[in-house]
């Protein structure tokens, strides 16, 4: 597929299965849940409740482990009819905190490409999330020092980027948004004229899934490897 890019001068970058490995954790972590309530629901039935109760929540909560867990809590309190044990309430709780505190793990190629771009454009985090935790990955990580700027949104939809770019001054047409999202990363991005390239995750959670229409009709650069971008890029 032949874009051009050569307006880019801004890259913005997803952090979450983008820059490092979160989803997986995520899933992890719904399976041990899932565990912890075998008396008294199936698995298939305790995922479903929990997914229900956390997009509920998400304008409460917003997106990010600590919403998930107080999501947990709420999903094990319904399916147990309010008799789940403090016992298991405490181990729900702990399983947040152990996401909360895992090691970030970089994605493979992310920081050789980092260095190799900011030789040429000002680089920015674009995500979503909890502030607190989506710093303290950035600074585990290692790659602070390769943004000019980091910003954790509400969420990602047309509005966002638009008071965003307006804010930090990037003219649209000299914006590009990488990422693992069709549904946050690509799709809003295109829709105010900016550009985008998506680069899957092996895993997707279900609120960022779109339909296969939605994804062949927006005019995006898909690449199997973060690695690939240097080709159209540097």
């Amino acid at each position: 597929m032949e874009i051009d890019f050569s307006n880019i001068k801004v890259i913005g970058f997803d952090a979450d299965d983008t820059l490092w490995v979160n989803e997986t954790y995520f899933r992890e972590t719904e399976a041990r849940f899932a565990e912890l309530l075998e008396h008294y629901e199936t698995k298939n039935k305790i995922d479903q409740e929990l997914f229900k109760v956390e997009m509920k929540n998400l304008e409460l909560y917003g997106y990010g482990i600590k919403g998930f867990m107080l999501s947990m809590v709420e999903a094990a309190l319904d399916l147990s009819n309010k008799q789940v044990s403090a016992d298991t309430l405490e181990k729900i709780v702990q399983l947040g905190k152990d996401m909360i505190t895992h090691p970030v793990e970089v994605l493979d190629g992310v920081e050789a490409v980092l260095a190799q771009l900011e030789k040429k454009y000002r680089l920015i985090v674009l995500t979503k999330g909890d502030l607190l935790d989506q710093e303290r990955k950035l600074e585990k990580s290692g790659l602070s020092n390769y943004f000019h700027h980091v910003e954790v949104l509400s969420d990602k939809k047309e509005r966002n980027y638009k008071n965003l770019l307006n804010h930090l001054g990037i003219a649209v047409n000299e914006f590009l948004m990488v990422g693992n999202s069709l549904k946050s990363d690509v799709i809003p991005i295109l829709n105010i004229g900016a550009k985008a390239v998506h680069v899957p995750f092996h895993t997707t959670w279900a609120h960022e899934m779109v339909s296969d229409e939605e994804e062949q009709a927006n005019n995006h650069l898909k690449l199997s490897s973060i690695r690939d971008i240097l080709k159209y890029l540097n």
